[in-house]
């Protein structure tokens, strides 16, 4: 399927159903730390990418093959900006029409300003924005936003969004290293995130090959500091949540690029994850993946880390 995968499993979000709206890396930021590497152009023109009646189709033909108790979520999470397609909220409803699970909604809440995007999001069950700054020039500098983003655009539209929004809004803070980890920054996002009121905050830190190279995370004293700072709301997501699974593949190479191209990763995690293949079928076919142009390596933290060709990444690229 081209715009459903998993399901993924997660701390948060039990096992979830991954839904993707938009092409790959159709975004309107080019964050430092993004996994999928460099966006380019940015974009905030929504419109709908691709026909919402052929993604929901795509989701219930997944139910329909799953088992009861197999997912936990139904999650709308893009490989770009989620908010970007412009009937994410018919998405969701008719989603809600095929099953009882909840929906979830990943977003870098950029979007939020526009009464119509918040209109699309009332019927989730929960939205998970990203929130990586308290101020305008730290957002430029991580999330590098498109021009017509600004930091007070984006916690405005959070914050009158958390005002009227029914369900769970959780906050996620991607920690990173010497940008948004001092007392000085991160009081500054705990100020923002009083502001905008969430149900929780979720820290993250960078685990998988960001965009820039000098990206790093955050050692243990700065993860330390950001749960006392950001409060009792807040916790820490384990990196092992991220790890995609399915049970529909046939091929081993549709396996391989579905995993990377949302969620690139070590060969060793492959491995395990690929469990119904040998480590010899995982390694000869990722060397022809790489061979035909479809895979590339890039190299973060010491290690090796497996990507979509699609990907640009900064330095470090092998």
């Amino acid at each position: 399927m081209g715009h459903v995968f998993g399901p993924v499993p997660s701390r948060r979000l039990g096992n979830s159903l991954g839904v993707d709206p938009v092409p790959f890396k159709t975004c309107n930021s080019n964050c430092v730390y993004c996994q999928l590497g460099r966006t380019s152009p940015v974009t905030t023109e929504r419109r709908d990418y691709f026909p919402p009646g052929g993604i929901v189709g795509e989701v219930k033909l997944a139910l329909d093959f799953h088992d009861p108790g197999d997912i936990d979520w139904v999650t709308f999470v893009a490989s770009g900006e989620t908010c970007l397609h412009a009937h994410l909220g018919l998405m969701i409803r008719q989603v809600k029409d095929l099953t009882d699970l909840p929906v979830a909604v990943i977003t870098n809440g950029s979007l939020l300003y526009l009464p119509e995007v918040r209109e699309a999001l009332m019927p989730a069950d929960a939205v998970l924005p990203s929130l990586d700054a308290g101020s305008e020039e730290l957002y430029r500098s991580i999330n590098r936003p498109h021009p017509s983003c600004t930091f007070s655009r984006l916690t405005g539209g959070l914050a009158e969004f958390g005002q009227t929004y029914r369900g769970q809004m959780w906050v996620e803070v991607m920690l990173l290293k010497n940008k948004n980890d001092s007392k000085e920054a991160l009081t500054e996002i705990a100020e923002t995130v009083a502001r905008i009121g969430p149900d929780a905050v979720h820290i993250s830190t960078p685990v998988r090959p960001p965009a820039e190279a000098w990206v790093e995370p955050p050692d243990e004293e700065g993860v330390a500091r950001a749960r006392a700072i950001l409060g009792e709301r807040s916790w820490v997501v384990s990196p092992a949540d991220e790890v995609s699974t399915s049970q529909s593949w046939r091929e081993l190479a549709d396996a391989i690029m579905e995993v990377i191209l949302r969620h690139p990763m070590a060969e060793d995690e492959l491995v395990r994850t690929l469990g119904r293949w040998t480590a010899g079928e995982v390694h000869a076919a990722l060397a022809n993946l790489a061979a035909s142009g479809r895979a590339q390596v890039v190299e973060r933290y010491g290690a090796r880390f497996w990507s979509s060709r699609q990907g640009s990444y900064g330095q470090s690229l092998s």
